[in-house]
């Protein structure tokens, strides 16, 4: 181990001797190193019976993440620095939610009744209640749909904050950055991240050449269209020249700029979906949601 960080043979040793502590193949434990990168701990757990985590003082509270996001009941072993020398406790994680993590820790939780799968559309009642209105969760499984994330991607979403949080999920290991122009919606956003324990969202106020030269370089941007569509998007393709775009508006003028917009700044592959839902009511009404347009365009 160097200094406060695992190395590889470090993780590999633990990964051993958990494997053969619990009689299972290491191939069903999800490692999540968290002394070097920020992970998406809480989302990890949620979707994985068998989880690994290699943490420093960085975390401290962590443990108490966990018993807040309810996880109170999980198994949970924890060992302090190298494999061959720790002892190792067995407890609940509601025993241990006021410990602090103060140096070189292996933190393994079990739950087996997790149900090992990605959500996709989450309800609008686990999202913080703030001053942001929400997609319907059956449009933001379309919209997810069409992000086509992958685990290391980077996005960028602009005044998009449920699809900040299943974006960030679904790329796990990447980067989502978060553009929130008003402070309410910043608030909300930060809450979201905290709540949903989305540790790879960078948010920012504005998409200005400073604010973006010192992040990742997204491959996509995912934006609610505004009056400040085309600076928003003047400014993106400054970062990244072959950037692909998807627009979301309910306006029908600023759909109609939109493919003034693109010819402008020649994005040429282009192509718009309008997504319809309809549900019922608690009267058993039926009750059709706002329609919204999907535009997608990049430049060729």
């Amino acid at each position: 181990m160097v200094d406060n960080v695992y190395t590889n043979k470090d993780m590999l040793a633990w990964l051993e001797k958990f494997s053969d502590k619990m009689d299972v193949s290491p191939e069903k434990i999800k490692i999540l190193n968290i002394c070097t990168k920020k992970k998406n701990v809480l989302p990890t757990i949620e979707t994985h019976k068998r989880v690994m985590i290699f943490a420093n003082e960085t975390y401290q509270d962590i443990l108490f993440e966990f018993w807040e996001a309810g996880f109170g009941e999980y198994d949970i072993w924890l060992g302090e620095g190298e494999c061959g020398e720790a002892d190792i406790t067995h407890t609940k994680v509601k025993d241990v939610l006021n410990r602090k993590i103060q140096c070189p820790t292996v933190i393994f939780i079990v739950n087996e009744n997790t149900r090992e799968s990605y959500r996709v559309g989450i309800k609008n009642e686990f999202f913080s209640a703030g001053t942001v209105r929400y997609v319907g969760n059956e449009i933001r499984a379309v919209i997810m749909s069409m992000l086509a994330t992958d685990v290391q991607d980077t996005i960028c979403i602009v005044s998009g904050e449920s699809i900040v949080v299943e974006t960030a999920i679904a790329a796990s290991e990447g980067t989502v950055i978060a553009v929130e122009k008003d402070k309410g919606s910043m608030r909300t956003m930060r809450d979201n991240v905290g709540q949903f324990g989305v540790h790879n969202v960078e948010i920012i106020p504005n998409l200005s050449s400073e604010n973006l030269s010192r992040l990742p370089v997204p491959r996509l941007a995912f934006i609610v269209a505004t009056s400040e569509l085309e600076d928003d998007i003047k400014n993106l393709l400054s970062r990244n020249p072959k950037m692909q775009f998807l627009i979301y508006t309910l306006e029908f003028d600023i759909l109609t700029d939109i493919k003034n917009i693109f010819e402008k700044y020649n994005i040429t592959k282009t192509g718009a979906v309008q997504i319809s839902i309809s549900k019922t009511d608690k009267n058993s009404v039926l009750v059709t949601e706002p329609s919204p347009w999907i535009v997608s365009g990049e430049v060729e």
